[in-house]
């Protein structure tokens, strides 16, 4: 049984290059793993609240959650939670915005960054504990940031860490970009991504 939770959060829907990607990519991961499950977390259409001072109560303080809302929110992180601690392979579906992450993605990792469930402290520093998973983070960017404007890319190297941060460290990259250079340039990446992701698959089949 190999349990996969898609996380998805671009605005665009299935003309997102993000998310067509990530739709060929589950395809052959479904199919090399007929017995696999999926879990679906579209952020766009369901966005995460960013966070509050009712968030922090909830998911911080000694006592817990104290009304009817902290309870909710306490309850919607520890789902997230669950999604991500059950799931063997994590497919993220990342835009480029400003040349970051969606905030309903970042809302999405603060949620889930929760300390003696995700993460611990010690004296020797923090400690991952959403470990064991292979994660694929789809980025999809306008520009190419993989080369000389790599600077200017605040998304994957930021994914990297935090991920790393839960430990999630097996993690593999496919990027689709220069999107923004035309319709030709746009499907040369989609092609480029799509057969990235098809021998990342074969590959993760023949281990």
């Amino acid at each position: 049984m190999c349990n996969i939770l898609h996380v998805s959060s671009s605005p665009r829907g299935s003309a997102s290059y993000s998310n067509q990607v990530a739709a060929r990519l589950i395809d052959e991961l479904r199919q090399a793993n007929p017995q696999s499950t999926l879990t679906v977390r579209d952020l766009a259409q369901d966005p995460l609240p960013h966070i509050d001072v009712d968030f922090v109560a909830a998911t911080r303080s000694a006592g817990g959650p104290s009304t009817e809302k902290q309870r909710a929110i306490l309850a919607q992180s520890d789902a997230l939670v669950g999604e991500l601690l059950a799931a063997d392979i994590v497919v993220i579906a990342a835009p480029m915005i400003n040349f970051s992450v969606s905030t309903t993605l970042k809302s999405w990792f603060d949620y889930v960054a929760r300390a003696g469930r995700t993460f611990s402290y010690s004296e020797a520093g923090p400690k991952g504990l959403a470990t064991g998973k292979r994660v694929i983070v789809l980025s999809a960017s306008g520009g190419i940031y993989s080369g000389e404007n790599a600077a200017f890319d605040f998304q994957v190297p930021w994914l990297r860490n935090m991920l790393g941060f839960l430990g999630m460290t097996d993690v593999e990259v496919i990027r689709i970009e220069g999107t923004a250079f035309g319709p030709e340039a746009a499907d040369k990446a989609l092609e480029r991504a799509a057969a990235h992701a098809r021998d990342f698959v074969g590959a993760l089949a023949a281990a």
